[in-house]
């Protein structure tokens, strides 16, 4: 089984394939079992997912 300390997500940010990758000092990730071959997220983890991604968003240059 992998570490429950890291995550990796690959989204499509409107423009590109993007990657983001986090690994927690403490603690690990919680998330619910896999069953037949898939993962359902509540609406509030999935809103905890689009938060994380939201703040990767670069600044735009100015």
């Amino acid at each position: 089984m992998g570490s429950t300390d890291r995550i990796k997500l690959i989204f499509w940010d409107g423009s590109g394939v993007c990657l983001y990758a986090k690994r927690l000092e403490d603690g690990e990730f919680r998330w619910p079992k896999v069953q037949d071959g898939v993962m359902r997220l509540t609406a509030a983890q999935l809103s905890a997912l689009h938060e994380a991604r939201r703040t990767l968003a670069p600044a735009q240059a100015g």
